[in-house]
């Protein structure tokens, strides 16, 4: 029995953040029923990355999808919205990602379905909170990680603000989504009582970055400052970084200067016994540092580093990355197609259970392909009074 078997999770929301928070939760063994709009469904199922497309919808919206069920409802419309509130009454679990006060003017607001069900736990996820001066802004992963500071801590001292390459803000937003909602569940237990979980994009980025932002908030409000070459972290000194070899890169974590000089055989490098000029200097000394690297190939210097226990990796491509052992131990890809002679590759739940196998995914829905079974099963079409 998987952990959440017999919760039942309605996921009104669109592209990444709610749905993967309804992901997870899918994965974890509760039913997930996906409302959508019909004739549009989930913006997602429109989004292609590099053209990437299966069974009409784009390749994205199968990744974060799986595992659900889809409704087409109308909410607009009296009988679409009778019908949603009929299976809200029923449900344990509703996320929802629209702008603040949307849910509200469609008659599905926090306090007006907590009337409808007091056991539901409700979770909002918006952009900004729904208290914020920014409510009305778009809540899009780029804009908030431009906004939250994120983006300055990327890149060398002389580059420009640089994002991760990821939609970083939406993953880690449904990530503290479903903490919430998990948290609000147990709670239910001992209350019997739902509750009203609310989290945004911009507070999970900067919880994201509550490293940084305390030392920040704890060192005068110096803004940080970004090495000037091999930037990979702000407020770590020398050798933090990723340097080129003779024929690929390696990365070192923290470690001792000296040390390293010795391993790598740099006098002048070892020289560096002073260890407040580890940071103070520390542009100074990864070029030194890189000088030597470049001399020799990736293997021969962890070879010398890993010997003596020194912090640091390879710098994998996704190609050497598949084809290592490690990779094939985590049997991290599943096939998600849902057309016969098709493949939709993509990553497993990260989540594991010593000795428990939580299977294969059932593959997203189309829209609305559940849309009949489901206004039976939960009698959504009765007629008496709510």
């Amino acid at each position: 029995m998987k952990p959440l078997e017999g919760i039942l999770v309605l996921d009104f929301c669109q592209y990444l953040a709610g749905p993967s928070a309804a992901l997870r939760l899918a994965d974890l063994g509760a039913r997930v029923i996906k409302i959508e709009r019909p004739g549009v469904g989930d913006g997602s199922r429109h989004l292609v990355l590099e053209g990437c497309m299966a069974d009409g919808d784009g390749l994205n919206f199968h990744t974060i999808n799986r595992n659900k069920e889809s409704v087409a409802l109308n909410t607009k419309s009296p009988e679409g919205l009778s019908m949603a509130k009929r299976l809200i009454a029923q449900a344990d679990v509703l996320i929802e990602s629209f702008r603040p006060g949307v849910m509200d003017k469609m008659g599905l607001g926090w306090e007006q379905v907590h009337e409808l069900n007091p056991r539901l736990v409700y979770a909002s996820i918006s952009g900004y909170g729904a208290l914020s001066p920014w409510a009305a802004k778009p809540g899009q992963d780029l804009l908030v990680q431009s906004l939250s500071g994120l983006a300055w801590l990327n890149g060398n001292a002389d580059q420009p603000p640089m994002p991760f390459a990821l939609s970083l803000a939406d993953s880690y937003t449904g990530v503290h989504a479903a903490e919430g909602i998990l948290s609000c569940l147990i709670r239910r237990e001992t209350t019997g009582v739902g509750g009203h979980v609310e989290v945004s994009l911009l507070a999970s980025v900067l919880d994201l970055q509550f490293e940084v932002i305390t030392t920040y908030l704890n060192d005068g409000h110096k803004a940080p400052q970004r090495s000037a070459f091999n930037n990979a972290h702000a407020y770590l000194s020398a050798p933090y970084g990723i340097y080129e070899t003779s024929d690929g890169y390696i990365a070192l974590a923290m470690g001792s200067v000296p040390e390293l000089g010795q391993i790598i055989g740099s006098e002048e490098v070892a020289a560096y016994t002073n260890q407040a000029d580890w940071f103070d200097r520390r542009d100074e000394i990864k070029r030194k540092i890189q000088d030597v690297l470049q001399t020799n190939a990736t293997e021969h210097w962890l070879g010398l580093l890993q010997e003596r226990d020194y912090w640091c990796s390879d710098v994998y491509t996704w190609e050497k990355l598949v084809a290592s052992d490690a990779f094939a131990a985590l049997d991290f890809v599943q096939d998600v197609s849902r057309v016969e002679g098709e493949h939709v590759f993509t990553t497993r739940c990260p989540i594991t259970f010593a000795g428990e196998d939580l299977g294969a995914s059932k593959s997203a829905p189309r829209l609305g392909e559940d849309t009949d079974r489901i206004i039976r099963e939960f009698h959504l079409d009765e007629k008496e009074a709510e």
